[in-house]
């Protein structure tokens, strides 16, 4: 109990027992309650098959039904298993026995409920009785009733009076039918006899027409003096009449009606003449809305209401007087509540109740009172008390609970009411289930019901989780006993308590509430334009909470309708992973895509516009204009859709069917702004025209042709062009020109008029006339001018004045040579020559320019050797000077220069002999420094391959480098005279430092450009030993014949470490040049010899290092550039390799590294590799990199032992890709070569433009460039550390 306590603090819902809605949860004992029943009065169709009457209610425990006829006990025939147990069917054979007022009650042993009576009603099928119908015989003027006495049945009825011709009678004033169906005559006339009145009765609903016997009417004329005759006999007016009431009969007539019922008063006259009509309202003005109907006869109000009643009066007067009928409108009302039926109640033992039946109507209803369907007698001894329209239960007990009717009842109806009463104390009843969860997402509104049943009504409070803190935040709300919390948090979740409470007891249930991340759209889909029959792609992302993803689903919908996904093939709808591909857009799959992602708790949406793109429809209406003439038109159009991408050009085609029929062609483009062109036609043509559009998306189809329209012939708009006037023979002229189009002959009869003389000579014109588009002109003089016009002519005349061309005869060689050949010598290579031109009549054709020929005759290092070197250079145009490149220094040369047109060269100028200089020598081919002692170090080198001159000696310069900054610090030079000098043992070195060298070669004319080399002295083994003061310093491993093989795909790094090194780790670093990202190898043991780089690109230029510690910087062993093969390229052999002074060269370096290789020797029995062995043959470097490919990788995998073996193997057959690093040798760069020849071709444009010849020249001047970007071509020719 003290728990209860606590929890009444807040009180959320309290069920009252006042006259409000009861509605006990059926789990709960209750009385019968009807909740649906048929609502009379039903009636029976004949064509309806069966009538079904229903009757249904709930109670606990479930009711029992029986039903009564007219007041008595009523076994239904057939009751239906489709309906509830209270319905039955009364099939449509014997229905009229069914006929009566039907009521329905339903009980259990807490009461009985009952319904209103439901009437049945069985009309027959309507026919009129069968019977004779005397004549009516009247005298003139006076007035004939027609009595149709309709039959009943189901309305609506319509009334027809008509004859047996089908004709309907005419009606109008004097004649007329009254709402009863009767025919009135006000007054009779002689042609109202006929023998053929027919009444008919239309039943719409039950589609039936029935038919009354004929009546005889017969009309009888008054002589004169009032006396009747025959027709045939003269006749006289009849007499007047004072009007008297056909209908209705009396003074005054009494008409009830329920209020919203039609109003009709009907007055229908006798007299004559004819009377009229007139209404009015005592007292007051006729209401707006009424209608005069039946020629006056018939006043009309619909919907009337209680203001409309009152007395109502007619009057019906001719020029004999008048007569007046009274009608008393009285306005009623059925019975009805006045506001709503009584409610059922649910209330305490011992307190009173009070059943109140408030109605209203017209007259007042009598209210009848029963207990489970039988009438209550006022007994003063009961406690069942009557007072008025309130039936009081005094000091109820729980035997008065029951189901209590109330019927209200006057004339024009009744209602009845159930109102169940429940007297009884009952602890507090807890009717949802325990431990009910409830699942919302973050920020939604969420309710946790708590449905009670108790009397008297409970205290309802709810508590949060295990602490029983009452709930009281401003977000949660009391709805009906339940709990609402708006915009719930995560916070929210967790238990809660519904707790119950009444003096009777209390009860309580938990309820589980998880909220759970909202459903969130992250990526919508994009407004989208998509070109037609391409596929369209709508992104559309969410999150979901994960114990949702189960129920989570993403739907489209177009335009508001979800779009069907379907995984037949012929769908053009596919969705995979929250994207929806539209497959062959269409113009119809234009409009709004909505992309809705939800779950059971909730959803969210995202709207994209998908824009199709399309080609412009055809163009409409296309029109055809004249303008000034038949042959300047106007075309005029209406665009069609543009498909949302605007026309940029309006094309207009053309097609005639004289030439080319059925072919289409281009006739004029137009701005997409415009919707009109003006065309000019060729004459002598059949046109037809079409127009179509063109957007961003492509073509449209084109309009509709136009009908045909044809021009007239003309004379030729235009002349023939593009005149070609040509000598193929010395004394020929040949002329040819681009005939007409067929369309531009604008006539028949199409011909050409060539017109020609010689240029400033002759003034008369040669005409002739031809037909093809050509024409020769023979025996003229070599190479002489004329003029030329072609005129175009056809049957309808000539052309416009043709405009003249010039021209040639043919050429012929020339015949005479430049004169006054001078030559200057710039330099070593180049060289000015200048001319005086031949004669211009000599040339006898076109100048295409001059060829220089020259003969290198012999280079003066070898006086007595002949060369037969020849070369020519060709300078296109009109010109007297030309530069000449290329030339060797230190040579004699005999030259000559020719003229020449397209007919070929002109005959050779005189010779010409000159001489170069003397030039500096190239570079070195190859500086190796060796034998590096601690203060010297021997350099070796081979003289340039070319002198230039003659060799005196060479310059050397070495430079003390600054390793931190690589800069020189300390420069000397040493003249070496002697040309034949190929080493110097430079001494005086610091020990342990880096030195740069440049060696250069000299000649008279002075020295070449230097080749460089690095190398370092080595550092003493007690200067390496550590004192006390002094931490040790590692150095670096002493390797030698540092080497590298280059592939396609692998470069190998070869090298032989110390004894006392074989344990060191190195590490190879190697990066493409390209793109500058170095990549370092794992460690590598030094005494394994070698290493493999595996993976790289063919043609690529690498930098590699080997270094001592896994770091990229400037303290690396050695460093070299190196560039795989091109796989196109096969294997490139050396060009000096071969030569004997190399290999001498190679053979003495050899003797002069034994000494410091014989300790080597001694302690290990592994060789170094040499560069001095001749390189294979082509067919055995082919063979033998192949294999090697596959040997190299294979040996990444075997023992360092073994590896060593194969090693020393592989490199017995080292061709000239196998390069000392940078420790031996620096090769001089591409680059310098490449700035060389842009040098001297700029020299070259500064004088002259040389032609192809040139171009051909310039691989003669760059001969040795294959060799310089070959790389190293030797290696150190004796073993030497290296150290960093």
């Amino acid at each position: 109990m003290g728990l209860v306590g606590s929890l009444q603090v807040v009180v959320l819902v309290a069920l009252t027992s006042t006259a409000t809605g009861l509605d006990i949860p059926l789990e709960v004992e209750q009385p019968p309650t009807i909740i649906t029943y048929t609502s009379g009065p039903m009636v029976a169709l004949p064509f309806d098959n069966k009538i079904t009457i229903r009757c249904e209610a709930r109670g606990n425990p479930p009711p029992e039904y029986r039903w009564t006829k007219d007041g008595e006990d009523f076994v239904p025939p057939y009751v239906t298993t489709d309906y509830p147990d209270g319905t039955f069917v009364l099939h449509n054979k014997g229905l009229i026995a069914f006929k009566g007022k039907y009521r329905c009650y339903a009980s259990n042993k807490l009461g009985t409920a009952m319904t209103e009576e439901i009437e049945l009603r069985v009309p027959s099928m309507p026919k009129f009785p069968k019977e004779f119908n005397f004549p009516v015989v009247v005298k003139e003027g006076e007035p004939i009733i027609l009595e149709c006495n309709p039959p009943e049945g189901m309305a609506p009825r319509q009334i027809y009076w008509m004859s047996s011709d089908l004709e309907h009678i005419e009606q109008d004033e004097r004649v007329s039918m009254s709402t009863d169906g009767n025919l009135y005559f006000s007054n009779a006339l002689q042609n109202d006899s006929r023998q053929d009145y027919c009444c008919f009765a239309h039943f719409f609903k039950i589609r039936t027409i029935v038919q009354k016997a004929d009546m005889a009417v017969v009309v009888k004329s008054l002589k004169p003096g009032n006396e009747s005759a025959d027709a045939g006999n003269a006749t006289q007016a009849p007499p007047a009449r004072i009007p008297s009431m056909l209908l209705p009969s009396g003074v005054q007539t009494e008409k009830v009606l329920l209020r919203g019922e039609n109003l009709q008063l009907e007055c229908i006259p006798q007299g004559y003449p004819t009377p009229t009509v007139k209404w009015m309202k005592m007292g007051d003005k006729l209401p707006l809305r009424t209608q005069m109907n039946n020629f006056g006869k018939l006043l009309f109000i619909s919907s009337i209401h209680e203001s409309d009643g009152g007395k109502y009066m007619c009057k019906a007067q001719n020029s004999a007087g008048e007569v007046v009928h009274y009608f008393n409108v009285i306005v009623d009302d059925p019975p009805k509540w006045e506001t709503e039926p009584p409610h059922s109640q649910l209330t305490v033992i011992g307190t009173d109740v009070h059943i109140k039946c408030s109605v209203s109507g017209k007259p007042l209803p009598d209210i009848t009172w029963r207990r489970n369907g039988d009438v209550i007698i006022d007994d003063p001894g009961s406690n069942k008390q009557v007072f008025d329209d309130t039936l009081v239960l005094l000091n109820a007990r729980a035997q008065d609970s029951a189901v209590y009717q109330c019927e209200a009842s006057n004339p024009h109806g009744s209602i009845l009411a159930n109102i169940n009463i429940m007297v009884m104390n009952m602890a507090p009843r807890i009717l949802t289930r325990d431990f009910q969860e409830y699942a919302v997402v973050q920020g939604e509104d969420i309710v946790m019901n708590c449905s009670v049943f108790s009397s008297p009504p409970p205290n309802i409070s709810w508590a949060k989780d295990e602490t029983l803190e009452i709930v009281k935040a401003e977000r949660f709300l009391a709805v009906d006993g339940d709990l609402k919390i708006l915009s719930a948090e995560k916070n929210d979740r967790g238990k809660y308590l519904c707790v119950a409470s009444n003096t009777e007891g209390n009860s309580s249930i938990t309820a589980v509430l998880d909220v759970k991340d909202s459903t969130k759209i992250v990526y919508a889909p994009q407004d989208l334009q998509i070109i037609s029959g391409t596929t369209a792609q709508l992104m559309c992302q969410a999150e979901v909470d994960k114990s949702l993803l189960g129920a989570f689903e993403v739907v489209w919908r177009k335009d508001g309708e979800e779009i069907p996904l379907s995984s037949e093939e012929n769908s053009r709808y596919f969705m995979d992973d929250g994207m929806l591909q539209i497959m062959s857009v269409n113009l119809s799959d234009q409009g709004r895509y909505t992309c809705i992602a939800r779950t059971i708790l909730d959803e969210d949406n995202a709207t994209a516009l998908l824009t199709v793109l399309d080609v412009p429809d055809a163009p409409k209406n296309v029109e055809i204009l004249e303008l000034k003439s038949q042959r300047n038109v106007c075309l005029s159009w209406v665009p069609g859709s543009d498909h949302n991408s605007s026309v940029t050009e309006f094309i207009v085609e053309y097609e005639e069917s004289q030439w080319e029929p059925g072919r289409w062609k281009e006739l004029k483009k137009v701005a997409g702004n415009q919707e009109t062109a003006e065309v000019a036609l060729q004459g002598h043509l059949n046109y037809q025209f079409r127009v179509y559009a063109v957007n961003v998306v492509g073509p449209g189809p084109p309009s509709e042709p136009t009908e045909r329209y044809k021009t007239p012939p003309a004379a030729p708009d235009k002349n023939p062009e593009n005149i070609r006037i040509r000598g193929h023979l010395p004394h020929q002229l040949d002329i040819s020109w681009e005939p007409l189009l067929p369309i531009e002959h604008n006539a028949p009869g199409l011909e050409y008029k060539v017109s020609y003389r010689k240029l400033g000579v002759e003034d008369v014109w040669k005409e002739h006339l031809v037909q093809r588009h050509s024409f020769v002109v023979s025996n003229t003089s070599t190479f002489i001018p004329f003029e030329i016009k072609i005129q175009s002519r056809n049957s309808h005349g000539w052309g416009p004045d043709p405009k003249v061309a010039t021209g040639y005869s043919g050429e012929d060689v020339p015949t005479a040579a430049p004169r006054d050949i001078a030559v200057e010598v710039i330099n070593t290579t180049l060289l000015r020559v200048s001319w005086t031109p031949a004669p211009p009549a000599t040339v006898r054709g076109h100048l295409g320019g001059y060829v220089v020929h020259w003969l290198r005759k012999r280079s003066w290092l070898e006086p007595n050797r002949i060369l037969d070197d020849r070369k020519m250079l060709f300078f296109p145009g009109k010109r007297t000077l030309a530069i000449v490149p290329g030339l060797e220094p230190f040579s004699e040369y005999i030259l000559t220069v020719n003229v020449l047109n397209k007919k070929g060269n002109g005959p050779n100028s005189d010779p010409v002999t000159f001489n170069t200089p003397e030039g500096a020598p190239d570079p070195v081919p190859i500086l190796t420094a060796s034998n590096a002692q601690k203060d010297s170090i021997l350099l070796v080198w081979a003289p340039p391959l070319k002198t230039n001159g003659i060799l005196t000696g060479y310059l050397l310069q070495h430079h003390l480098v600054n390793e931190t900054t690589l800069e020189a610090v300390v420069s000397q030079e040493t003249n070496i005279t002697g040309a034949d000098t190929t080493q110097w043992q430079l001494r005086g070195l610091e020990e342990g430092s880096l030195y740069r060298f440049h060696l250069r070669a000299c000649t008279r004319a002075g020295c070449g450009p230097p080749l460089a080399q690095e190398s370092r002295t080595p550092v003493t083994a007690a200067y390496l030993s550590p004192t006390p003061a002094v931490a040790p310093v590692q150095s670096m491993p002493v390797l030698l014949n540092i080497s590298s093989y280059v592939s396609d795909t692998f470069a190998k790094i070869s090298w032989i470490a110390e004894t006392e090194q074989q344990d060191s780790e190195l590490y190879v670093a190697y990066m493409n040049n390209r793109d500058g990202n170095w990549l370092v190898t794992e460690a590598v043991n030094a005494s394994r010899s070698f290493h493999v780089i595996d993976g790289l690109k063919p043609g690529t230029v690498y930098t590699v290092r080997l270094m001592a510690k896994r770091l990229v910087d400037n303290a690396s062993i050695f460093e070299d550039v190196i560039q795989t093969r091109d796989k196109a390229k096969g294997v490139l052999r050396s060009n000096f390799l071969t030569q004997g002074w190399f290999i001498g060269t190679m053979c003495a370096v050899a003797l002069l590294t034994l000494v410091a290789l014989m300790a080597c020797f001694v302690r290990r029995n592994q060789g170094g590799k040499y560069a001095g062995t001749p390189p294979p043959s082509s067919t055995q470097r082919q063979d033998m990199v192949s294999m090697e490919k596959v040997k190299e990788r294979e040996n990444l995998h075997s023992d360092a032992e073994s590896q060593g073996m194969k090693d020393d193997t592989f490199c017995e057959f080292s061709d000239s890709e196998e390069k000392p690093l940078k420790g031996g040798s620096l090769r001089s760069l591409p680059g310098d070569e490449a700035l060389g020849d842009s040098v001297s071709r700029g020299s070259l444009d500064d004088y002259g433009n040389v032609g192809r010849e040139f171009n051909e020249d310039g691989s003669f001047i760059g001969e040795y460039s294959g060799f310089t970007h070959r790389g190293s071509v030797s290696e150190p020719s004796a073993p030497r550390p290296v150290k960093a």
